[in-house]
């Protein structure tokens, strides 16, 4: 009978006896004939390198950066040679799981190509073969971030509850567990690789006594589907539950990367979101503005935070009077006003408004026209950088922004209803919020078409 819960003792030995394994192999029956005692609730720990090789994961390469770069989809840092990627199955790891040992000289091992499915496939063979209802883990070895040394991990499951949420729960105080999640198949893969060696050729090992850990296969009633399908829904979650979703990874990218990263995915966002905008996160952007580079060892930067509605409004509502009058002097319809001023209501949108302003303190006074021209045009392009280093900051704290050019129209406008000292000059509005959708993909381009070499 399978226990309800843990167990304060169990056990975990390697398995004597597996050959080396080649293409074709049967994992199942060659773990079988090695332990053919296995029993209801063992789990099983399986090194994915033979797994890959019994699915023919071998691949003939003398470059093995290429055979990296096919496996990757993402890269998540990079230190000299040393790349951190994210793999075609969604794992985040070293060098793509590509690996060169223990295996023929002029190959390199490829990760299975769908972990969770080749331990389904070993549990399946077990089960026809021994009659026994075991989890199986397909493991392989990581690095951690902050924690020197390697240790084995899941990165296929079957049968085997790879996650133990205890959210709601208490401990033995009685205080409440709010964020504990332990990942039970890492656990369990890092007590296999104690007994199971890197070079001992032992690439499977056997945990008994946490039965509680293993699903058991379901009864099929009359009627019912195949055991296979109904069992489907219980397995999908798979070793793949233990990979942290895009969302909630803190630390997606290394430094370079995710400096590269946000610039690139910096876009213009038009619609916002009602999620009100963390003030906290604005400041952070603020701060690495006003790193930007600026003539003379000035800060010609400043930056206006409106964080309330009734401060947006007022602004907003005092510079459309503004367009619209200048409009009608133009001689514009009522009809072209009417759809020109609409163009603004991205910062109506905007839960949080941002105004960059330029200041001209440090700044040289040549009394020659030209000179003075181009000393504000410095001090113009140092505030531009400012206004890029924020947007792209903002885009690391996941916020989208919209630089919007209107207030450089309207200056006085801006500075009365702001309050702003006469020498501040508004460099238009940065809307500010979570983005409604995602942005539509940017055409290409390509750097070359904006190079000249001399």
């Amino acid at each position: 009978m399978t226990p309800k819960g843990p167990t304060a003792r169990f056990e975990v030995w390697a398995l004597d006896g597996i050959p080396e394994v080649a293409p074709g192999d049967d994992l199942a029956k060659l773990i079988a004939d090695a332990s053919p005692g296995l029993a209801d609730g063992d789990v099983l720990l399986v090194t994915s390198k033979i797994v890959s090789k019994a699915e023919g994961r071998v691949l003939a390469a003398t470059d093995r950066e290429a055979a990296i770069d096919a496996e990757t989809v993402r890269v998540v840092a990079r230190r000299g040679p040393l790349r951190i990627v994210e793999t075609r199955q969604g794992l985040v790891m070293a060098a793509a799981g590509v690996d060169a040992s223990n295996t023929p000289s002029g190959t390199v091992l490829l990760l299975p190509e769908d972990p969770d499915a080749s331990a389904r496939r070993i549990r399946d063979g077990l089960r026809e073969t021994l009659n026994v209802d075991v989890g199986v883990l397909v493991t392989d070895t990581f690095g951690r971030p902050w924690r020197n040394g390697l240790t084995d991990v899941a990165i296929g499951a079957a049968g085997v509850r790879v996650l133990d949420d205890l959210r709601g729960g208490t401990d033995a105080h009685g205080n409440g567990l709010n964020a504990t999640i332990t990942a039970t198949a890492d656990e369990l893969a890092g007590a296999g690789d104690l007994v199971k060696g890197k070079i001992d050729g032992r690439p499977v090992a056997v945990v008994r006594g946490l039965s509680h850990l293993v699903k058991p296969e379901p009864e099929p009633e009359s009627g019912d589907a195949p055991v296979a399908e109904a069992e489907g829904a219980a397995e999908a979650e798979g070793a793949r539950a233990l990979v942290r979703v895009a969302a909630d990874d803190m630390f997606r990218l290394g430094t370079s990367e995710a400096v590269r990263e946000a610039v690139t995915l910096r876009r213009t966002v038009r619609d916002f979101t009602d999620e009100p905008v963390d003030p906290g996160s604005v400041r952070r952007a603020v701060a690495a503005a006003v790193t930007a580079p600026a003539p003379h060892h000035t800060t010609p930067w400043r930056f206006v935070l409106l964080e309330s509605e009734a401060s947006r409004t007022r602004l907003l509502d005092a510079m459309r009077d503004a367009w619209i009058a200048d409009l009608r002097a133009d001689g514009k319809t009522e009809e072209s006003v009417a759809k020109r001023v609409k163009r603004g209501d991205v910062l109506r949108r905007a839960p949080y408004l941002i105004v960059p302003c330029l200041v001209m303190d440090g700044a040289h006074h040549y009394g020659d026209a030209r000179r003075d021209a181009a000393e504000r045009e410095m001090f113009v392009v140092a505030a531009g950088a400012g206004v890029q280093n924020l947007l792209v900051a903002l885009a690391a704290e996941q916020l989208g922004s919209a630089w919007v050019s209107s207030t450089m129209f309207c200056r006085d406008v801006v500075r009365g209803v702001l309050g702003l000292p006469g020498d501040w000059d508004p460099m238009g509005a940065v809307a500010v919020g979570r983005p409604a959708a995602a942005p539509k993909e940017r055409p290409a381009r390509q750097a070359a078409e904006f190079i000249e070499v001399r």
